[in-house]
């Protein structure tokens, strides 16, 4: 059921006093994109008939076919609480069509909208909850963000040593006045890292949550003085920023992960849904960690995810179930970084995880074991394998994996992998501080 009608929107405006309307999208890399429009054009938007040119955006089309719709989503219409409360700043999430009023197959909210279908044409509701982490940092004189973290707190540590608690207080706040249910927010393990959690929903609602909290996070940061950055790993030696992703499905109003009857209070579903992610994984890891830095976050010391298996409580591996049992069943799956697209993210998990249910999958034994403690010996005994290593390995794997394809359309898997494997060629024929610091004296 929707919240708002268009007649509903038209009054907003006028009663809020709103004097700009951002029709927002998100391109194939999980940017987020903005066309700005005024009242007067408030009835043209609403009728799908605001145009851009697509040919500049990453990975949607060639010049020559460029025109594309926004239709707007009308229960996204919210109002930006850091604008000015004169001439206030209101915005839509919109999906993207082309000429003919088709879904444009290059739209990353279309992808999952897609997925969405089919776990529906199976009875099922495929809810998310993320966890977002990401460092406040200082900026230099001019006003350009450094990697000189805003504190030297630690996990759960609080104000005076948690010198982000002021700015973290506002953008709660502010994201509370968006809609958003907040759980917790906290100082996280490292120096300047932070923490937001949100509650879970439907697959699409989360998804445009994620690019709206990050959108959220970075300019309440920035009138702080401070740059927030959601980068995977931008110091070497302290834990890296995760987005680990909690997951149910829901058959009805029944989470069909949990069994009462069942030693871990897990169904058969469940099981079944972890081992397609299990058997996925390295295939869509390029779509969870989708930066050449990502994978400076997988090395094992940092509490980050780098073995494929699973357990009921333990964190060492990939996968892990969350002691909640009944409606709040989940698996969380441990490795996504925020840097990822969500909606691309979110369709190639739910996908493995159908495939393992429409397959019957047995997913192997849980591991109980610490498995950062284990040998190599042990871990290959036990049949435990490792993410990829880089993005260039991920790139690799997700060619050789079909379901990326089929999931992500010709289109967005073509277009996606020439943009990581350009990002790919630019990172290896870059000279980096290591190796002038290790080589350039000793040769």
């Amino acid at each position: 059921m929707s919240l708002f009608s268009k007649s509903d929107i038209v009054s907003l405006v006028s009663e809020n006093d709103v004097q700009f309307i951002r029709l927002q999208f998100t391109d194939v890399l999980g940017q987020l994109k903005n066309v700005a429009i005024t009242p007067s054009q408030l009835e043209k938007c609403m009728d799908n008939k605001c145009m851009i040119d697509g040919s500049s955006i990453e990975g949607f089309v060639r010049i020559e076919e460029s025109d594309m719709y926004l239709y707007p989503d009308l229960d996204s219409f919210t109002i930006l609480p850091w604008r000015p409360q004169q001439g206030k700043v209101a915005r839509f999430i919109c999906d993207v069509h082309k000429p003919d009023g088709s879904p444009f197959e290059g739209s990353p909210r279309y992808i999952l909208k897609e997925q969405l279908k089919r776990a529906a044409a199976l009875g099922y509701t495929f809810n998310v909850g993320p966890e977002l982490e990401f460092f406040l940092f200082h900026t230099d004189a001019e006003g350009n963000p450094t990697i000189e973290t805003h504190d030297n707190a630690g996990y759960f540590d609080l104000g005076p040593n948690d010198m982000g608690e002021n700015a973290r207080r506002e953008m709660v706040l502010s994201l509370e006045q968006m809609g958003f249910e907040i759980e917790a927010s906290h100082h996280e393990v490292a120096p300047g890292q932070h923490e937001i959690d949100f509650r879970f929903d439907d697959a699409l609602t989360t998804a445009d949550r994620v690019m709206t909290f990050k959108l959220a996070v970075k300019t309440i940061a920035q009138r702080h003085g401070l740059h927030a950055s959601f980068m995977a790993k931008p110091i070497a030696g302290i834990n890296g920023s995760g987005m680990h992703t909690n997951m149910s499905l829901m058959k009805g109003n029944a989470n069909a992960f949990y069994d009462e009857s069942d030693s871990l209070g897990l169904s058969e579903i469940a099981r079944q849904f972890v081992a397609g992610v299990l058997s996925h994984i390295r295939g869509i890891t390029a779509l969870t960690n989708p930066t050449v830095n990502s994978y400076k976050r997988l090395v094992p010391g940092f509490e980050a995810p780098v073995y494929i298996a699973w357990s009921p409580a333990n964190r060492s591996p990939l996968i892990r179930i969350p002691a909640a049992r009944g409606h709040s069943t989940r698996v969380e799956l441990r490795c996504p970084d925020p840097t990822c697209n969500p909606y691309l993210s979110f369709a190639a998990i739910l996908a493995a995880g159908l495939d393992g249910i429409e397959k019957k999958m047995t997913p192997p034994p849980s591991t109980e074991q610490n498995i950062y403690e284990m040998s190599a010996t042990d871990r290959a005994a036990r049949g435990i394998e490792c993410l990829p290593a880089s993005l260039s390995e991920a790139l690799e794997c997700m060619k050789k994996e079909p379901l990326a394809q089929a999931v992500l359309g010709q289109h967005i898997y073509s277009k996606y992998l020439d943009a990581k494997e350009k990002e790919w060629e630019a990172f290896s024929a870059c000279v980096t501080p290591w190796e002038l610091e290790s080589y350039l004296t000793r040769y």
